[in-house]
């Protein structure tokens, strides 16, 4: 069988730990006997990234940003203990961070829904993607113990010695202070990724703040989402057929929770990093999400949205057969593909990805699994086979 031919290339990050294995195992067994893969490749695991000084991580990015669809691996953030392990010459930034800064990206995630797994709340008939701002807030915060008696301010000096001031508190005694900010461009770059993917998925927009008791900071959010809707998106959302809606957080997580699913919710940071994980444990597991980082300028790209599973990792490396599930990664695959011929009118390659796509769902809905679903699959005929088993009945399945 002729493989599909592609006309650009992928730009393809490497990662860490079992992630890497995994990856290696997908594009031999059920990218590679199909497709001739075009990828500009770069190593962003540890220790490639510990030999460059990081620089391999901005290289990818940049390079992310003129291709304009990337896949990557999972990574490890290096801790204190990884510094000992690796003998790193220093704790190295999250690639994912640095990548999100120089895409000036939001990230979406979903889940991957199969019969047989069924979410925890009943009602959730449709995936719920959810988008994350990845800026500031508490993230980026100033914090300070205070020691007794004092009186906090909030102090803005402009270029042209202008100063404003606000008191926070007057402590009576000890406590503690915070410092957030937000800046109107990233908020800006946020709005206009998550209208943008919304019409490339086709589902209603959801935003939520909570700008009846944040009348600034919040409300700053929801003014920006609602001039550049109003601008620039209003008409594209009715011609397919999609809505902007905007509620408090509270009233979007009581909506969300008696909701069928099916739509787009975009959270601020923390709201994104907490219902992120709310959505990805009560459909079953973050093995079983999908994660694409998309920029304002319309660049892609595609992650699992878990880590590296590091003690499948150290199994392995024993010799060890791993049941470690490599869905999210196969779909990270997926994704990139499918952008990349939508981009560049190659049907067939769309068409590729939404086969192997079919292809491993209805593996798992037929009962051969990995061991972290077998506690949550429901078939009376499921069969819990390694990693490379699966890969390879995904295969037969395409053949």
């Amino acid at each position: 069988m002729a493989k599909i031919q592609m006309k650009t290339p992928l730009v393809e990050m490497d990662g860490d730990e079992m992630t890497r294995i995994i990856w290696k195992q997908i594009k031999e067994i059920v990218l590679e006997p199909f497709v001739d893969l075009k990828t500009e490749y770069f190593d962003l695991g540890l220790p490639h990234r510990d030999e460059t000084d990081d620089q391999v991580t901005i290289d990818a990015a940049n390079r992310a940003v003129e291709l304009g669809v990337a896949v990557k691996c999972a990574t490890i953030t290096p801790n204190a203990q990884r510094m000992d392990e690796y003998k790193l010459k220093q704790m190295w930034k999250s690639p994912n961070g640095t990548i999100r800064a120089i895409m000036d990206g939001t990230v979406f995630r979903a889940p991957i829904l199969v019969k047989g797994i069924s979410p925890f709340v009943s009602c959730w008939k449709k995936p719920i993607t959810l988008a994350r701002h990845a800026y500031g807030d508490v993230y980026r915060d100033v914090e300070m113990y205070v020691s007794d008696k004092a009186k906090a301010e909030l102090v803005v000096t402009y270029e042209d010695g202008r100063v404003e001031r606000k008191t926070i508190h007057e402590f009576k005694g000890p406590g503690i202070i915070e410092g957030m900010h937000n800046v109107d461009a990233s908020i800006e770059a946020f709005a206009r990724s998550c209208f943008m993917y919304a019409l490339d998925i086709k589902q209603d927009l959801w935003f939520a703040t909570k700008d009846t008791i944040s009348k600034t900071y919040d409300h700053r959010f929801k003014d920006i989402f609602q001039e550049i809707f109003d601008n620039e998106f209003k008409d594209k959302f009715e011609e397919a057929g999609i809505t902007y809606f905007y509620t408090l957080i509270d009233d979007a997580v009581a909506r969300v929770m008696r909701s069928e699913g099916g739509m787009l919710w975009a959270c601020k940071n923390y709201d994104g990093d907490v219902m992120s994980d709310m959505v990805a444990s009560a459909c079953g597991s973050l093995a079983m999400m999908t994660s694409v980082l998309v920029s304002p300028s319309g660049k892609y790209e595609y992650e699992a949205a878990h880590g590296t599973v590091t003690r499948h990792y150290y199994r392995y490396l024993k010799g060890e057969t791993t049941s470690t599930n490599p869905m999210a990664t196969l779909f990270a695959w997926t994704g990139a593909l499918r952008k990349r011929g939508q981009l560049d009118g190659l049907d067939d390659l769309v068409a590729f990805a939404d086969k192997l796509e079919k292809a491993s769902i209805d593996t798992i809905e037929e009962g051969t699994i990995t061991g972290d679903l077998n506690s949550l699959m429901d078939h009376p005929n499921k069969k819990v086979v390694n990693t490379e088993e699966f890969l390879k009945a995904i295969a037969a399945k395409l053949n």
